[in-house]
């Protein structure tokens, strides 16, 4: 497959699209209006659009290596921000997959170079969790637990930041989510951690977000 081919290829879906809904790619155009912010993975694997269903314009995305939400990532706030304040998204989705390779690397603890740093707060979790992971049996088991364990704390971070809590103390309809989609089946989970208020965090979340 060469470069041409994706050219060709994106001709061909965006004549498609057009011959289905005529007219849409001028729609489009106009505006943005999505309820929902994902927040995932760079894993080629995971499509975020096509796993939920949604067309073009109905999902805003933000994807990393292993789905973190840091709160000193200037480019996830400022996605998270844009999503929240001026699209006025009504849920922030983090989702994570089991069998994530950057997972996978911080509990295998390996050194792999600059992506070292990004992952420390992984292995923070992996630590934190020592002994629920050491209780599993075989790396494969271990690697999905901290995957989902991952997930819960990331959708914690997007829910303490300063940005979703003012939304929350405008009195705005504000949900973070925490799924894990499995490769193997095509099929998301929802992990049941959703925030829907400042009174769901930890105090020292809460204090750490100025509210």
């Amino acid at each position: 497959m060469t470069i041409t081919t994706l050219f060709d290829n994106n001709a061909a879906w965006a004549a498609q699209v057009e011959a289905e809904d005529p007219g849409f790619f001028r729609r489009l155009g106009q505006q943005q209006a999505p309820e929902y912010l994902w927040i995932g993975c760079a894993d080629s694997r995971v499509p975020a659009n096509q796993i939920v269903g949604l067309a073009p314009g109905e999902l805003f995305v933000h994807r990393n290596v292993a789905n973190l939400a840091l709160p000193t990532d200037l480019n996830m706030l400022s996605v998270l921000q844009f999503a929240v304040q001026y699209l006025q998204v009504r849920h922030v989705i983090v989702t994570g997959h089991y069998g994530c390779g950057g997972v996978q690397a911080a509990l295998r603890r390996v050194e792999l170079g600059l992506i070292d740093n990004w992952l420390q707060p992984l292995r923070a979790i992996a630590e934190a969790n020592a002994d629920t992971l050491a209780a599993l049996d075989g790396e494969a088991a271990r690697v999905n637990r901290l995957c989902e364990l991952n997930v819960v704390q990331q959708t914690r971070n997007v829910a303490a930041t300063p940005i979703v809590q003012q939304a929350w103390r405008a009195g705005r309809a504000l949900s973070v989510h925490g799924w894990i989609y499995a490769l193997s089946d095509g099929r998301l989970r929802d992990l049941g951690c959703t925030v829907d208020g400042p009174e769901q965090l930890e105090p020292a979340q809460r204090m750490q977000a100025g509210a």
